[in-house]
């Protein structure tokens, strides 16, 4: 080789390959860019809006923000369904209009029984059941069964772009929390394996427990412990994780109280809204109806400074399962 020619090859341009995008199923220009410039600010050492990884906390709500929730909350298909397998081998157990229309599954006649009847079905789902092997049983649920428009399984339908977005988060020095008004036990039994999220890493709606000195298991015994949605959020929040996260993502009013818990407290904070605008992929929704309105959120999101996410425009894929 010439001297001339040595020279130019060493002079000329690297072939560097691109850094692989992050959030490739985010469109770049939107919310994607305010999340990268906000990771890039609380990571960036010597920065003013530099946070250290021990507090560098994001918490997520479930339904309809990691995973779909129409036309119902998917731990009640999961009470469904195993009160429909339980009437079949004792129709006995049915001594109620809410248990009775269940089993039918009747959904119109059991919202007319109201909460107190949405309980009574999903208790049954619980009914004598260690921690461990309900989460067991969910775990096997959402595997296997089956939408019933989607065609997908009820893993399949988390949120592509919130699970990469959860990657990149991790990828960053973030921890990643659920915070949901979903059963804790439920969403514990697939957290892991759908989001990359630990069993601890989850807060939810408790039931009452107790130790079983025989079995030597924590069993489900019925009831109530803490309804984790709307002012339930924020107070899981100190229980469980004991300082206040810095990021914040939800979709309903339902986790307001959480997404200003989060941006009002002292140094740099994000609080974004996954926006249901897409018919045709997934379902549009917002102030009416009921499940997961969001009404109040979506007036005051502007003002609060939160990123509202589009999810037509803004997601070029939904489900995971794609």
């Amino acid at each position: 080789m010439s001297r001339h020619i040595l020279v130019a090859a060493l002079c000329a341009p690297l072939a560097v390959p691109a850094l692989a995008d992050p959030l490739p199923s985010w469109d770049d220009a939107g919310a994607q860019a305010k999340i990268v410039a906000f990771v890039d600010s609380v990571t960036e050492e010597g920065g003013a809006g530099y946070v250290e990884p021990s507090r560098r906390i994001a918490v997520f709500d479930n339904d309809g923000t990691l995973w779909s929730e129409q036309p119902a909350y998917f731990q009640l298909f999961f009470a469904l369904d195993f009160l429909k397998a339980e009437a079949e081998k004792d129709p006995s157990i049915l001594t109620s209009p809410a248990l009775k229309a269940g089993a039918a599954g009747d959904l119109e006649a059991l919202a007319a029984t109201g909460m107190d009847g949405l309980l009574e079905v999903i208790e049954v789902s619980h009914a004598g059941l260690s921690t461990e092997a309900f989460q067991a049983r969910a775990r096997d649920w959402a595997t296997t069964a089956v939408h019933p428009t989607s065609g997908l399984t009820y893993a399949q339908m988390t949120y592509a772009p919130m699970v990469e977005l959860l990657g990149y988060l991790r990828d960053n020095g973030f921890s990643t929390w659920i915070v949901s008004g979903g059963g804790v036990d439920f969403i514990r039994g697939f957290a892991e394996a759908a989001y990359g999220i630990p069993p601890w890493q989850v807060i939810g709606t408790r039931g009452r427990t107790e130790w079983d000195p025989v079995s030597k298991t924590v069993m489900k015994t019925g009831g109530v412990a803490l309804i984790d949605d709307k002012e339930g959020k924020p107070v899981g929040i100190a229980q469980q994780i004991g300082v206040r996260p810095i990021l914040a993502f939800g979709n309903s009013d339902g986790d307001y109280q959480m997404l200003d818990y989060v941006t009002s407290g002292e140094g740099p904070s994000l609080g974004l809204i996954v926006h249901h605008t897409d018919a045709a992929r997934e379902f549009a929704y917002d102030r009416e109806g009921h499940i997961g309105v969001l009404d109040r959120a979506l007036d005051e999101a502007e003002g609060h400074g939160w990123v509202v996410v589009d999810m037509a425009a803004e997601w070029s894929t939904i489900w995971s399962g794609e």
